[in-house]
């Protein structure tokens, strides 16, 4: 019997009762579904942080109080830590020599922007920093300039917007020398930034930036800010981080041999963190997926089990008519690959798709990850031969004579 035969009547066998291959089929779907759909959000998720993480430079690092990411309940020696100070931030900035691009990453207030008789939503970010922001956090220049040095030293009440305050307020004039107002304060506009979109529906163009010794002059300077630094080059970061480390234990004074009370985070430190999480999620998903599939080749034994018992004359008949036991094991090992196959394709269609739904909530990039559809695929045929083979097995031992006797 060749392979087209064989594949034609086991075709015909699931067709034949509709009712019994759609239970199975249910059940093979519901397995590979919950595993496309975990796996396919994780991906999506996975991919948007990397993305995320590409607009930021991979040499940029960022001194703070308290872990980027924390896991569990916080700990009481990183609430009792001292603040990261403007003072810190100017002493560092002093004696780094390998370290490069000092900005200060601090939000001074949340707050409407006016300009005339246009105003903004009140809940725009007045960041407060230096000339080195914009190239530590991978922002452009779309019209007019950057800060000074000078700018920062006299505490000139000047602003750079981004694209979103720009389009809001200035959609239809130039926005350059012009006074906006923020918390009552008069500020000139001398920069406007290009767009640089947003991350899970928060928009990176929604900020004014103001210098940061101006900010303190207007929103007090007792907090506990972000600095960032620059590695000169990717191939240095550790000796950068090494040498920030170092000067920022000696302005804190940290003894020798305590903890650092401050954090020093890079990209691939963010990505590690992330790295552990999404492979949690991965496993995870992979664990339900293999119950619910255990669940459903027992049901496919079960249904082929019973197929047998259904079709016993059937069988009796072929091997009257000289059927062999391999003919006959191929039929039915066949006959359980094919419909857990299908419901394979059936359930990678709808995970994908369900998966997907993520990118749309986030507004990126689709994915399909091809490493669990391909084990998906491999996945499904190992279920159809490991619980196919014993209802094969069985149909191929009866014997002809018994079998046409059967009612």
């Amino acid at each position: 019997m060749n392979f087209k035969e064989v594949f034609s009547q086991s075709f015909d066998a699931i067709r034949s009762n509709k009712i019994r291959s759609f239970l199975t089929l249910l059940a093979l779907v519901i397995g590979v579904f919950s595993v496309l759909v975990s796996t396919t959000a994780v991906a999506v998720l996975d991919s948007y942080f990397t993305n995320t993480l590409s607009i930021m430079g991979s040499d940029v690092l960022t001194i703070q109080k308290s872990p980027a990411i924390q896991m569990g309940p916080r700990d009481a020696s990183l609430r009792n830590r001292k603040n990261i100070t403007f003072q810190n931030a100017e002493d560092l900035e002093e004696r780094m020599r390998l370290a490069e691009g000092m900005s200060i990453e601090e939000g001074f207030s949340y707050t409407d922007v006016k300009y005339n008789d246009r105003e903004t939503d009140p809940d725009i970010r007045i960041v407060g920093s230096n000339e080195n922001y914009l190239e530590n956090n991978a922002f452009e220049i779309e019209d007019g300039r950057n800060f000074t040095p000078e700018d920062i030293q006299y505490r000139r009440s000047f602003a750079i917007l981004g694209k979103d305050i720009q389009t809001e307020l200035f959609a239809n004039e130039d926005p350059l020398q012009k006074i906006i107002r923020i918390d009552g304060k008069p500020y000139t506009v001398i920069g406007v930034l290009k767009s640089k979109g947003q991350i899970f529906g928060n928009s990176f163009d929604e900020f004014v930036m103001i210098p940061y010794t101006t900010a303190i002059n207007v929103y007090g300077g007792n907090r506990s800010i972000g600095i960032q630094v620059r590695a000169p080059e990717i191939t240095k970061i550790q000796e950068t981080i090494d040498e920030v480390s170092g000067i920022m234990r000696v302005i804190r004074d940290v003894f020798p041999g305590e903890e650092n009370d401050f954090e020093i985070v890079t990209n691939d430190s963010l990505t590690g963190t992330f790295d552990v999480f999404t492979t949690a999620l991965y496993l995870g998903g992979a664990f339900i997926g293999f119950i619910t599939l255990l669940g459903a080749g027992i049901g496919v034994m079960n249904i082929m089990l019973v197929s047998v018992t259904e079709r016993t004359k059937e069988i009796g008949i072929r091997k009257a008519v000289g059927a062999t036991r391999k003919a006959i094991v191929s039929q039915f090992l066949v006959e359980a690959i094919l419909i857990c196959q299908v419901g394979g394709l059936i359930g990678m269609i709808l995970g994908i798709f369900a998966g997907n739904m993520m990118a749309v909530v986030i507004d990126t990039t689709p994915v399909i990850p091809l490493w669990s559809v391909l084990g998906s695929f491999f996945g499904m045929l190992l279920v159809g031969v490991i619980f196919g083979v014993y209802p094969a097995y069985k149909a191929a031992q009866l014997d002809p004579i018994e079998s046409l006797r059967y009612e």
